[in-house]
């Protein structure tokens, strides 16, 4: 028969008194009181003090010394998330100071650590280890080694600073030593973030050869830190890099950068500096910034940092509501290509949109008033086109503009929507250092159109509901201006979203004009089981033919390519979408085809792009890639991903890369390989190799993976 004797205060707390909760429970198969100051315990023992419990065989209480001897196997839970093990202890009654034999500390439920014997001290906050094995792998009976472990002579964990110190302490792989290390500091598991070095990373490429990165963290207070990161070649390049981060109430920002001392570039030291932030000022408005520049166009290509072919700057003020919506962003632009000269391009643009929806009384229906900004320039003073590219060097150029857009749906009995629409626009503009455009022109455009649909909605006895939409939209618009130059919509593309529209440019320079028909049908099936198919098929036709696009967007004649767009879904998570623009002798102008699809198996996106050539937008030759990425969680620890570009064109790839990734519950190994088969006079093409290993269990690490399981 199990005794229950609650509230034992005076045996185990001694006399000063307490309040209610701080009182301790013991549960045991039999209690008894040995002398008038001593009290054994025994059988199934529990006890209960301040949110720790105790577990254990036999517990005998000294009231003279105020001390609690325990035979084990004994097991005391503390309260915080840490567990002590041991055979035997000799406790104060608190349970927070003593000697543990034979025991083992499991912190935050990751990390073990056995030892010969374990002291607490300072009342439980600091703990020493003697002759000590440290892992957080599982370890199985028939498999006794730990895939990795640390073995020290000394442990000493301070619960309080949230720190633990290794003596003597070697680091070894499957019982094998690897490193010696005389001292070792590293975060307990409740720690997220603490001054010291971080795990090194290997990389190796085809243009810097074999390298070590040793990364060390700095906090410099609760809300920010930095990141001091050498690197180091065996080429001799040395480098050093710099992530600083500073988070506030209502925002945040990053500043990175980094020094290099090597014989790649034109001069040294080679280097670059980049800062990011984003705020929220309240009231719905949000800044956001951006600013990059680097020593040369090669350097980011070099190092891994960034593979685009231009530096963008930018910072904007926005803010949006469910009926207005305002933004204002000043870009700065700098290419990396060595064929550009940057003199000869826009290097500063402003821009500016501020949108309100309502409903106006008289018309009903929808109104959007707009109001927009815009303007560019450049550092050349050359007022014609010296590089081809379609503008002035030195032009500078400045818009205001007004908009207003209406539209109002109307359904007749037989089931017809119309929908009338127009748009109202006027461009004020101030052009410098042009010899074709100057001065300062207006222009006034306008649209109306007129659309009808007509639904056909079908559905059976087993769900399947089926849409077919013949539109119809008459649409037309005044002329063009040939004093406005065309600087910001030269890409036009004709797709599914746009076919049904009064304006078919990006931008604000140029204006679709003249009167035409947009002709389309649209399909649209959905089944009970999760198969959804749509589909959309359409033209323009034109009244005349005014010169506006070029071949490749499919918008140019009298009649325009046809479009063809598809795409399906199940639901089992796959999905295609394909659109097509072909002429009427069945020419491909453009193709894309895109697959995604995520299962039990494999994560698989990718597809295909096809572009015919058009020196308008910037393309000599015809364009016919295929892209892809692969995921495949091979097993519950390995995981594998492959990605890739093929130009079909060239019969090569042009980029393609590899990342195995294994991940268990005491150490994540990432190993990545990619190659960039791009080349020009200032970026080669270059293999990139890099291998990180992480122990787990530590605190501010990453998250751990599947748990061994033991067998047998």
């Amino acid at each position: 028969m199990r005794h229950v004797l609650a509230a034992i205060i005076i045996l185990l707390i001694g006399v000063q008194p307490v309040a209610a909760q701080d009182r301790a429970t013991l549960v045991a198969d039999s209690v008894t009181v040995v002398s008038g100051t001593a009290l054994l315990a025994e059988g199934h023992v529990e006890i209960y003090f301040k949110g720790q419990r105790l577990t254990a065989t036999a517990v005998r209480y000294d009231q003279t010394r105020n001390r609690l001897v325990i035979a084990g196997p004994i097991r005391i839970d503390d309260g915080k998330g840490d567990v002590f093990l041991a055979d035997q202890a000799d406790l104060s009654a608190d349970l927070t100071e003593g000697l543990l034999v034979s025991a083992r500390l499991i912190l935050g439920q990751r990390l073990q650590l056995a030892a010969a014997q374990i002291i607490r001290s300072q009342g439980g906050n600091l703990t020493a280890m003697r002759r000590v094995a440290a892992s957080s792998c599982t370890i199985c009976v028939g498999s006794p080694i730990p895939l990795w472990e640390i073995r020290a002579s000394q442990v000493v964990h301070d619960a309080a600073a949230q720190q633990i110190f290794f003596s003597d302490a070697v680091l070894r792989f499957f019982g094998l030593p690897v490193l010696y290390l005389p001292t070792l500091r590293v975060p307990d598991p409740t720690m997220k973030r603490a001054t010291g070095f971080l795990l090194p990373a290997l990389r190796t490429t085809s243009t810097l050869g074999a390298g070590l990165k040793v990364p060390y963290f700095v906090v410099l207070g609760p809300s920010r830190d930095l990141t001091v990161t050498p690197y180091f070649t065996v080429r001799g390049d040395r480098t050093v890099e710099l992530r600083f981060r500073q988070a506030y109430t209502h925002g945040n920002i990053l500043i990175d950068g980094a020094v290099t001392h090597d014989d790649l570039g034109p001069a040294n030291p080679r280097g670059y500096v980049q800062a990011v932030g984003a705020f929220d000022l309240g009231n719905d408005y949000a800044l956001s910034f951006r600013s990059i520049t680097a020593s040369d166009p090669a350097y980011l290509s070099d190092y891994g940092i960034d593979a685009s072919n231009q530096l963008d700057n930018q910072i904007g003020l926005t803010r949006v509501r469910r009926d207005l919506n305002f933004a204002a962003t000043l870009y700065g632009f700098k290419s990396v290509r060595p064929a550009d000269d940057n003199s000869t391009l826009p290097s500063s643009i402003t821009e500016m949109t501020y949108q309100r929806r309502f409903v106006p009384d008289i018309l009903r229906g929808i109104a959007d008033l707009s109001l927009g900004a815009h303007g560019d320039y450049g550092t050349s003073n050359l007022p014609f086109d010296s590089n081809g590219v379609g503008l002035a060097d030195g032009r500078y150029l400045a818009r205001l503009s007004f908009a207003f857009d209406w539209q109002r749906n109307w359904t007749t009995k037989s089931g017809i929507v119309i929908s009338a629409m127009s748009q109202a626009a006027s461009d004020n503009y101030a052009i410098s250092q042009d010899a074709v455009y100057n001065g300062t022109p207006q222009r006034l455009s306008g649209a109306a159109g007129l659309e009808l649909r007509w639904p056909f909605i079908k559905s059976n006895a087993q769900g399947v509901s089926q849409l077919i939409e013949p539109v119809v939209q008459f649409v037309t618009s005044s002329p063009p201006d040939p004093a406005i130059p065309n600087g910001d919509s030269t890409l036009v593309e004709f797709d599914q979203g746009n076919l049904f529209s009064l304006d078919r440019y990006p931008g604000a320079d140029a204006v679709e004009s003249g009167t035409r028909a947009n002709l389309g049908l649209n399909y649209r099936r959905e089944d009970t089981n999760g198969l959804s198919f749509a589909a959309t098929a359409g033209r323009v036709v034109r009244l005349a033919d005014l010169g506006q696009f070029s071949g490749a967007s499919g918008l140019s004649g009298k009649k325009s390519d046809w479009l063809l767009a598809w795409s399906l879904a199940n639901k089992d998570n796959l999905s295609l979408t394909n659109r097509l623009i072909i002429g009427d002798d069945l020419t491909l102008t453009k193709g894309e085809l895109r697959f995604d699809t995520v299962n039990s198996f494999v994560n698989l996106s990718g597809g295909y792009e096809y572009l015919q050539a058009d020196l308008s937008e910037d393309r000599p030759d015809i364009a016919s890639e295929i892209v892809f990425e692969a995921r495949r969680q091979v097993t519950g620890n390995w995981s594998v991903d492959l990605n890739g570009r093929y130009d079909l064109r060239a019969g090569r790839l042009a980029a393609s890369g590899l990342l195995l990734d294994f991940r268990n519950e005491c150490i994540s190994v990432a190993l990545s390989l990619s190659r960039s088969f791009a080349s020009s006079t200032s970026v080669t093409p270059s293999t990139d190799f890099g291998l990180s290993v992480e122990l787990l269990g530590f605190g501010g690490g990453s998250a751990a993976g599947p748990t061994r399981v033991c067998h047998g």
